[in-house]
């Protein structure tokens, strides 16, 4: 039986009474969903009210008893259903609605739904099927980098580069190998500016550095998602206001005013850019100066993304990771390294009434800016 109502909901007490004796059976098939909602006879004749996300019943039963049975027999490809990618599970999620109102007004009764899959072997999203270039490349190799769509749902690019401060924004980047052998993509460093462009004498704030340690993950709560190709890494981070431009400010306040004041306007500045050296590297050649590592508060300590069990790479992270060994050094007529940039990335403060006033612009056409550094 359900008795599960979304708090918040406000529901009259009719309705609460017939749509909450109900009984809701579901099956989930390889592809599709099949959904039997048992209803009362007193819900029978607002049947058409009833939804699968913006699917009606594929097939209505009246019974002897009066009472009804909704059926709900539909592929993951319609209904809006979301697709989820959470480590090594495959989601498909969506919500049985009953609606006596108007669209605008809230739903009367609502039922998660959820089908829950080993994630496939090999299997990558169809939006990060490599297939055209975003990025400068050379040879064989082309790189990419984009912010997707937030709060783990990674469904797709990002359609804003608007994030609400505190909010997590997972930075997506990949080698396209083509004919290449298999090649593991790693960030050895990333930075955070207030301009496209590093320059010397630029302000910036470490995101990863120490040659693939994420430093955000002690700080905060950004980590790096398990991957589901060795050829592409996603990085989970989470926003904030990025402290740029101090010490800029105390280099030239006693010198001029004028300049004082435009260093301070910058720094206000919610705009940011993710400036990132992403490397192409052999699988098999992880040491202390190619990595991914990221700290786990639980466990106090450094983890290496990729095998856990030589997380003893990651021990340097606390101190200076030396460079790479001997192996690594015969390997590298093979790596390329890339720079990318990531942005504008607008951070912004629900508090901050000044911040409904920055013009958004679109991630999806074409925010990345890209420089190949070998």
């Amino acid at each position: 039986m359900v008795s599960h109502l979304y708090l918040g909901v406000i529901i009259l007490g009719a309705f609460a009474t017939t749509v909450a004796n109900t009984d809701i059976n579901v099956v989930c098939a390889k592809d599709s969903v099949k959904i039997t909602w048992r209803i009362s006879a007193e819900l029978v004749p607002n049947a058409a009210r009833l939804f699968l996300g913006n699917c009606m019943p594929s097939q209505l039963k009246v019974l002897p008893t009066g009472e009804g049975e909704a059926q709900f027999n539909y592929q993951f490809s319609y209904c809006k259903f979301k697709r989820l990618l959470k480590g090594k599970r495959l989601l498909y999620q969506n919500e049985l609605t009953y609606r006596p109102y108007a669209k605008s007004k809230p739903a009367a009764f609502v039922y998660p739904i959820e089908c829950v899959y080993k994630r496939p072997d090999g299997w990558v999203p169809s939006f990060l099927k490599l297939g055209s270039g975003v990025s400068e490349g050379r040879g064989s190799l082309v790189f990419h980098m984009a912010l997707l769509n937030g709060e783990e749902q990674l469904t797709g690019v990002a359609e804003t580069n608007v994030i609400p401060l505190g909010s997590f924004m997972p930075i997506w980047a990949a080698v396209e190998q083509k004919s290449h052998q298999p090649l593991l993509l790693l960030m050895e460093e990333c930075v955070a500016a207030i301009t496209p462009e590093l320059l010397p004498g630029s302000q910036v704030y470490p995101v990863i550095s120490n040659k693939g340690c994420l430093l955000e993950s002690m700080r905060g709560n950004s980590v790096f998602l398990p991957r589901y190709h060795s050829s592409a890494v996603v990085l989970y981070l989470q926003s904030f206001k990025f402290g740029l431009g101090a010490e800029v400010r105390l280099n030239v306040i006693f010198n001029n005013e004028y300049l004082v004041h435009n260093i301070l306007t910058v720094f206000c500045s919610p705009q940011v850019y993710i400036h990132c050296k992403l490397v192409a590297w052999d699988p098999e050649g992880l040491d202390e100066s190619k990595k991914a590592c990221h700290y786990v508060k639980e466990s106090e300590g450094w983890e290496l993304l990729d095998d856990p069990s030589l997380s003893s790479l990651c021990s340097c992270c606390d101190s200076t990771c030396k460079s790479r060994s001997k192996r690594g050094v015969e390997w590298e007529s093979h790596g390329l390294s890339h720079s990318s940039v990531l942005g504008p990335l607008i951070i912004m403060d629900p508090s901050d009434t000044k911040a409904h006033n920055i013009p958004e612009a679109s991630v999806a056409a074409g925010v990345m800016i890209s420089h190949l550094r070998v």
